[in-house]
């Protein structure tokens, strides 16, 4: 006998066969305190499709990802995106030239209509082919994530300088791991992961940090802001708004651009997002959320598929009448099958396997509060009719 009585199950119960769970269900490790999917959760959000992009040329610019957000794609139309840093409500005075944006020295800053955070970013930029100046003199501007911090844009094509100022450094925090900067006047491509520090209560939770590649080369992996650097003063860790437009620098050089763009990428843990790793909080939050789910899908199916829907929630949260009703349905189950042979038990394998593999996961997780003696008499069943004989 099972928790219930079977005289009671049994009288009226109707055992449809539905169509099998995703070979995923009652696989993988189940979720944990901190982590709210099962290994190879099939209950985890697909990931959404987005049509990659193309590689640039030195001739001609790339193409961007199907989901980005285009900021200047070489025409006047989108010179609109742009305004003074000085005076937002004025135009810039930049100047679209042979597809690119060019800096008219002595304009001022540039900076994006638009306001967002955490980012994939992807700008092209080219030094003047003639070459003048050296050190920070020689083909200065600089991109500014959210206005709040520096990734250097610099000819250091043969042009040494301080280690912390070059093409690719996050400026006045941390040099670039490598130089790969090309020669004057050819485009050079930056591909920057940029998120901002997170703060609650006043108190840094996570720091922001900046992921840089220079025309493909890695120069800044994972680098903590340290407050967003600067021009000789250390900075210090503060908070930057949830938002902010995307800067362009006048040094007083013409340095040009093309082919600018961001992905606005998902929240992290610490600001709610759904990942791997997550709060106890969260995670709790989370496995109640999809127990829920499965166990309204469950309401709508009957017999075996209602028993697998509910046996599957139990293993993200607990609850005494999914529970009750899934043994109710594991009961009649083996009451349908213990007395079948031939054809007829062979037509039922891959339910029977099925059901136990379900319950066999949950005993062995200590998801239920104890063994259903259903396991071992369905482990019986398959024992007995050789269905765990190795094949030949």
């Amino acid at each position: 006998m099972s928790i219930l009585s079977r005289s009671t199950l049994l009288s009226g119960l109707v055992l449809a066969v539905t169509a099998p769970l995703s070979p995923a269900a009652f696989y993988g490790d189940p979720p944990d305190a901190t982590h709210p999917w099962a290994i190879h959760d099939e209950n985890r959000p697909q990931p959404a499709r987005v049509e990659p992009g193309t590689f640039s040329s030195q001739e001609q610019p790339g193409k961007p990802p199907s989901d980005a957000v285009i900021l200047f794609d070489g025409t006047p139309a989108t010179l609109k995106n742009w305004v003074s840093d000085k005076d937002p409500n004025q135009a810039t005075k930049w100047e679209v030239k042979d597809g690119s944006l060019q800096c008219v020295p002595g304009s001022g800053y540039v900076r994006t209509k638009q306001e967002w955070g955490d980012c994939q970013l992807h700008v092209e930029w080219s030094a003047p082919s003639k070459v003048e100046g050296n050190s920070q003199g020689r083909g200065n501007s600089g991109i500014f994530p959210m206005g709040q911090v520096e990734v250097q844009v610099l000819d250091n094509f043969n042009n040494p300088t301080y280690a912390d100022g070059f093409a690719g450094s996050v400026y006045g925090v941390n040099p670039p791991m490598a130089n790969a900067v090309r020669a004057p006047g050819e485009w050079q491509v930056y591909d920057i992961v940029f998120r901002r520090p997170v703060f609650k209560e006043g108190k840094m939770v996570e720091d922001g940090y900046l992921t840089v590649f220079v025309n493909g080369v890695l120069t800044q992996d994972h680098t903590p802001l340290e407050g967003g650097g600067g021009h000789k003063a250390r900075s210090k860790d503060h908070p930057f708004p949830e938002k902010g437009p995307l800067k362009l620098q006048d040094h007083g050089n013409p340095v040009r651009y093309r082919n600018i763009w961001y992905r606005p990428l998902p929240a992290r843990a610490s600001e709610g997002g759904d990942v791997s790793h997550m709060s106890a909080e969260a995670t709790t939050a989370k496995r109640q959320s999809i127990a829920a789910s499965l166990r309204a899908d469950a309401a709508k199916e009957q017999g075996n598929g209602k028993m697998l829907k509910l046996m599957e929630s139990l293993v993200y949260a607990p609850d005494a009448a999914a529970l009750a009703e899934s043994t109710k349905l594991s009961t009649a189950f083996l009451a349908s099958v213990k007395d079948l042979s031939g054809d007829a038990l062979e037509q039922k394998k891959g339910s029977i396997r099925q059901v136990h593999e379900a319950l066999k996961y949950l005993s062995n997780y200590k998801i239920l509060p104890a063994a259903l003696p259903e396991e071992s008499a369905l482990g019986g069943i398959i024992e007995k009719a050789g269905w765990n004989a190795p094949k030949k």
